[in-house]
């Protein structure tokens, strides 16, 4: 069964949702802050540097920027995902399944329970402020990269349209470059020529779907030219900027799995 996403309609400008049922394992990159409920199947997999799992009534919580891999799934999953950007919140590693007796689920519950019945905008803008608050309560410092992979990923988004080196990375992080390459897979997912492609790749999707032209947005997401770009894109997107280009004007992109 291939993965199959159904939209739902929400009140709150900025608020994206979904219902999602997929027994295709996923690995990619977030982009937004998303809050994900299972209603059915378990799946156990990677993120934040450790493998957890995910049953009926699990909360997992994703940031911009995490890697998630799928490593086992029994039977079909199905789960409502709700996606939104704030600048109230910092990059922060939180704990990232809540089990469905877990106490601190309680305002991630709400907000999905709101989103079910479809309720206002006033409601859900209530209920948002919750969860922003228990995400920034629930902050784990144990869970965050070292202070030199942070230091990596804080230039790689600096550096985002830039040419940056392996030499440069290591030698700002304060760390010899193997070193850092293995620390930088191990925290956080990829190794880091991997995950500045990522980085740029969801620039550029920003980009597009903000309406710049394809035919311009290599140059401002660090890439050589057009075909560079069109070859990531198409492997990480599954179709070309142009392709995506046109599909967001005629609907919006939905929540990133």
């Amino acid at each position: 069964m291939a993965a199959r996403a159904q939209p739902l309609p929400v009140s709150l400008p900025g608020l994206r949702a979904m219902r999602v049922a997929s027994d295709a394992p996923f690995a990619g990159v977030k982009e937004t802050f998303l809050i994900s409920r299972f209603e059915s199947g378990r799946s156990e997999f990677w993120t934040h540097g450790r493998t957890w799992t995910g049953a009926p009534g699990s909360i997992v919580v994703f940031q911009p920027g995490d890697v998630h891999r799928d490593l086992k799934r029994e039977g079909p999953v199905t789960y409502q995902m709700i996606g939104f950007s704030t600048p109230e919140v910092d990059t922060l590693r939180v704990q990232s399944c809540l089990a469905a007796d877990d106490p601190r689920g309680a305002p991630f519950r709400r907000l999905h329970d709101a989103v079910a019945v479809g309720a206002d905008a006033f409601t859900l803008e209530c209920v948002l402020a919750e969860v922003i608050a228990a995400m920034t309560a629930m902050r784990e410092s144990k869970l965050e990269p070292t202070r030199p992979v942070r230091r990596a990923l804080g230039l790689m988004r600096e550096r985002l349209a830039g040419a940056l080196s392996l030499d440069e990375l290591s030698e700002y992080a304060g760390m010899d470059k193997f070193h850092l390459s293995r620390a930088f897979r191990a925290q956080v997912g990829m190794p880091p020529h991997a995950y500045l492609t990522r980085l740029r790749i969801m620039q550029a999707k920003a980009l597009l779907a903000a309406g710049t032209k394809p035919k311009d947005i290599a140059p401002q997401v660090g890439l050589y030219d057009q075909s560079q770009l069109n070859r990531h894109f198409r492997r990480i997107v599954g179709m070309t900027p142009g392709q995506f280009f046109a599909k967001n004007r005629q609907s919006p992109a939905q929540v990133d799995r």
